[in-house]
């Protein structure tokens, strides 16, 4: 999987950009197409220090997008892992019908013996 990390109108420490970036490997144990994933940390109010993140990824034919904002990064961050999980497992039962829906197609179409005769 390809990571691309942007900190947006700030510098970013070192070990928020390793948390981010772990947190989002962890994401390959549910789902192991996954192309690409762009991480963006922001602030929403510079006054109130909300801060924000949003992660992207990049799916075989599709794109999922979680954004969470919060008093901390960190916290931002595992909100937005948590919605993404449960974009992938509902990704992944999608998945899964339409190639049993294509299975169901072909085995339709090729022609059955007769319960007789056996090879």
């Amino acid at each position: 999987m390809d990571t691309h990390f942007t900190a947006r109108k700030f510098r970013a420490r070192a070990d928020l950009k390793t948390y981010a970036l772990d947190e989002v490997k962890k994401l390959d144990k549910f789902y192991d197409g996954i192309v690409r994933a762009d991480i963006i940390l922001s602030f929403e109010k510079k006054t109130q220090s909300v801060k924000k993140a949003e992660i992207n990824l990049h799916v075989f034919g599709s794109m999922l997008t979680a954004t969470e904002a919060s008093e901390e990064f960190p916290k931002s961050i595992d909100l937005a892992i948590g919605k993404l999980e449960r974009q992938l497992a509902k990704y992944k039962t999608r998945l899964r019908m339409k190639n049993k829906k294509t299975l169901r197609k072909v085995k339709e179409q090729v022609p059955s013996t007769p319960a007789g005769e056996d090879e």
